[in-house]
């Protein structure tokens, strides 16, 4: 168990560095969201900039990559410690993700996501 925690760390952050709203505005078509409206890749600038359909889907990937890691490592048996790295690291990766110059959103929803599993929500 503890041979495979640093690692699912980082593949937390990893996960956590995957910019939807970056993503989804490039599918639509819409302009970079770090480059119009506040300049802050997350789902209110989406919204702004391309609408409530492309913000929903901004918000729904940006809670997930919150959850899915932390909900992974509960499942593999991780100690509440390890489980509050690999929450910690998906948002530093949303925050600072690696993928996109280290620009990334506020993390809001990504924290909603990793904190959402440990209120049973």
């Amino acid at each position: 168990m503890s041979a495979i925690a640093p690692g699912l760390v980082i593949l937390a952050y990893l996960c956590g560095s995957i910019s939807s709203a970056i993503l989804v505005c490039r599918l639509a078509g819409l302009p970079d969201p770090r480059d119009s409206g506040s300049g802050n890749p997350g789902a209110t600038n989406v919204l702004r900039i391309g609408g409530k359909g492309a913000a929903v889907t901004v918000l729904i990937f940006d809670v997930l990559k919150g959850m899915l890691p932390v909900w992974g490592a509960w499942a593999l048996g991780l100690t509440p410690f390890w489980l509050g790295l690999v929450a910690i690291a998906a948002c530093i990766g949303h925050i600072w993700p690696v993928f996109f110059n280290f620009r990334g959103g506020k993390g809001v929803a990504t924290a909603f996501g990793a904190i959402a599993p440990s209120a049973g929500i």
